[in-house]
């Protein structure tokens, strides 16, 4: 992949967010989710759609990889 949109980053929040969910009155997100938000938050403050994918940290990375292969995995079994 070389580049990610800002929905592909959405996603893969939000699969991490129904994954892995904060603890009951917590603001706080796990791990990958948190590591997706800063990018997400970046990509919004200056104005940008898409991010290439190797700027991202290796966690980033990471989360986005198993966030998006799960949902081709769902994809493929429909």
């Amino acid at each position: 992949m070389q580049n990610l949109s800002i929905q592909q980053l959405e996603y893969a929040i939000n699969f991490w967010r129904q994954q892995i969910p904060s603890s009951s009155g917590s603001m706080t997100l796990c791990k990958p989710a948190s590591h997706l938000a800063e990018v997400y938050a970046l990509m919004i403050i200056n104005g940008r759609s898409t991010i290439a994918f190797n700027t991202l940290s290796e966690p980033a990375r990471q989360a986005v990889n198993a966030a998006l292969e799960e949902s081709n995995q769902i994809r493929r079994a429909a």
